[in-house]
């Protein structure tokens, strides 16, 4: 099956459903590619059962419970044969059965996992769609003809339980990938092997950033060069919101559940908060700053002479993930962010919106990461959200009209919006084209009700506020991975955690080589020196392997007429320069604002 059937969004999908024409045809041609490795699974494993098989970003896959477990020689059989299945050009065949008709065809094939599926959609059809003597329970949509789906390869295996879920059975899951050209195959093919030599937790291990300990899990400790990295980009950020008009606070990190029963979060985030129970009463490590900062606000009667009033906070953060979830930095359970409130009248919406989607611009620029925008909205379901259905349609067009306003192109993923307000996500693009969410603007009408906040009018009378909940970096913890795989450990020389490594050629120029050493110190730049007893040659490849911007060696030429022989990380070797010089070059280099 091409897809679960969880709502009426996955019926008769079209053009029209996809951000472009490009996404669409990606979606059909990697849903098509899943049925034809199904297909030559089944040439092999006759008795297979069939979970789901859908298109997924880059890719697709297939769950599915077999006679044993799979091995690599397995993938390449079922590859073949997908090949002489492509070759052979047979046509995707959709027809309409009625209910009945379905359940005795998958039942007669012993498909236990379709039968339960069909038993869930609603409606008295189903549609089935057939490739040669495979036929498979799918809504669609399809490629006309398995010939077009020649540029694949089948990536790895992973255990997947049935619907997600461990009290169901456990079923083996191929992945797989197809692009509409060869050359775009091996281009992702490529980045998937880089992918491996840049993975943040091999890197991070290798230049000594962070680490990881069983006693503590989710929970990163993070070592002297990646602590400089964690706080260069915090003080980066300060400045900049500091120069918008930001007030930082620190509110505590554990609180009565009372706190969160009038937030929403006791009923909506229950289950991802760590509960503390005391005196026959419970209490929670914050998951996030929103509910402190109304305290704040409300602290003092407000006039809307301080409006917008804006909030910023990089306090620590609990969120109880499941163990199995966890992944290096990608996924903690303790983690800070940059995060801010913003409190302001109505009329104010626009503009904060338009400086918040300005300042984003600007700090992803500064990485070189293309971006793009969701609108994520509510879903039919009201009881997942708190307040009047009117006011999230206020907010929503609210969001809607400063994307449209600032010329920005956005895709709308309804169900995505938190339960207190609809939210403008930043999809940002690495050095290998992989997309992570990281910023966020979150328009909330809520939560200030909620806390019985107001604030007196130009007219002496009370007005709710409104809120933006926003992250520009998203959590700290895993910007900084997606950072190390951006950069494959070779950050730029701001960012850095040792920006020049002075070397030593013999003992003789080993005084020379502090005294640089002291001088780069000196002006506030991050230097380590190396004059061990040892080969230049030894020095320059540890420096290299470190990943440092500057190697500056000194010799007996270079003591006489006091300079620095550079190799830069990027150039090679550069030849002598002036001290005087280097340090005016280096400072510049290292002096860096958003």
């Amino acid at each position: 099956m091409g897809e679960d059937f969880q709502s009426d969004q996955d019926f008769a999908l079209g053009v029209e459903d996809f951000p472009s024409e490009r996404d669409y045809k990606l979606h059909c041609l990697r849903h098509s590619t899943s049925h034809i490795m199904a297909a030559a699974v089944q040439q092999i494993f006759p008795d297979v059962k069939f979970g789901i098989g859908p298109p997924i970003k880059n890719g697709f896959y297939y769950d599915m419970m077999l006679p044993r477990p799979l091995t690599p020689d397995d993938l390449e059989e079922i590859q073949r044969r997908m090949r002489e299945i492509v070759k052979s050009g047979l046509q995707f065949a959709r027809e309409t059965w009625d209910k009945p008709k379905a359940l005795e065809f998958f039942g007669s094939h012993d498909q236990n996992f379709k039968i339960e599926l069909i038993n869930g959609i609603p409606g008295e059809t189903v549609s089935t769609y057939a490739i040669g003597d495979f036929t498979d329970l799918c809504a669609g949509p399809h490629v006309r003809r398995t010939s077009e789906c020649k540029h694949f390869k089948l990536t790895s295996i992973a255990g997947a339980y049935w619907r997600g879920s461990e009290k169901n059975p456990m079923l083996q899951r191929i992945y797989g990938t197809v692009w509409p050209t060869k050359d775009e195959l091996e281009e992702h093919l490529h980045n998937i092997e880089e992918a491996k030599r840049r993975d943040h937790r091999k890197v991070g291990r290798e230049l000594e950033l962070f680490m990881t300990h069983e006693w503590a899990p989710g929970a990163p400790f993070w070592l002297p060069k990646g602590t400089v990295i964690y706080h260069t980009l915090q003080e980066t950020i300060r400045r900049m919101l500091a120069r918008n008009g930001y007030v930082e606070v620190k509110a505590p990190l554990l609180f009565s559940e009372n706190l969160f029963k009038i937030s929403g979060h006791w009923t909506h985030y229950k289950e991802n908060m760590f509960i503390v129970h005391e005196d026959e009463h419970d209490y929670a490590l914050k998951p996030m700053n929103c509910p402190g900062h109304m305290l704040i606000f409300g602290s003092k009667r407000r006039s809307y002479r301080e409006l917008p009033l804006r909030l910023s906070e990089q306090s620590v953060l609990h969120r109880n993930e499941r163990a199995g979830v966890l992944a290096g930095l990608t996924r903690v359970r303790q983690f800070q962010q940059d995060d801010a409130h913003l409190f302001m009248t109505e009329d104010q919406i626009g503009g904060e919106v338009n400086r918040l989607l300005a300042l984003v611009a600007r700090v992803y620029k500064a990485f070189g990461m293309n971006y793009r925008f969701t609108l994520s909205v509510r879903g039919d379901d009201m009881s997942k959200y708190m307040g009047d259905p009117a006011v999230w349609d206020e907010a929503e067009k609210l969001l809607a009209q400063a994307l449209e306003e600032n010329h920005l192109e956005y895709t709308v993923e309804k169900g995505e919006a938190n339960f207190y307000g609809p939210k403008i996500d930043q999809m940002v693009e690495d050095s290998l084209k992989r997309e992570h969410q990281l910023g966020t603007i979150q328009l909330d009408f809520q939560l200030p009700r909620q806390f019985g906040l107001t604030y007196v009018n130009e007219h002496n009378a009370e007005s709710i506020p409104v809120v933006i909940h926003r992250a520009i970096y998203g959590s700290l913890e895993r910007f900084v991975g997606i950072l190390i795989e951006h950069y494959a450990g070779a950050f730029p020389v701001w960012l850095a955690p040792v920006q020049a490594k002075v070397l030593s050629i013999s003992e003789k120029t080993a005084d020379y080589a502090r005294e640089v050493y002291e001088r780069l110190l000196a002006e506030g730049l991050r230097v380590e020196l190396d004059v061990r007893d040892d080969k230049i040659g030894a020095k320059i490849r540890d420096a290299q392997l470190e990943k440092v911007p500057y190697m500056l060696i000194t010799g007996a030429k270079e003591a006489e007429s006091h300079a620095v022989a550079v190799r830069s990380r990027e150039k090679g070797d550069e030849g002598a320069v002036p001290i005087d010089e280097f340090v005016t070059r280096i400072k510049t280099e290292a002096s860096f604002d958003y």
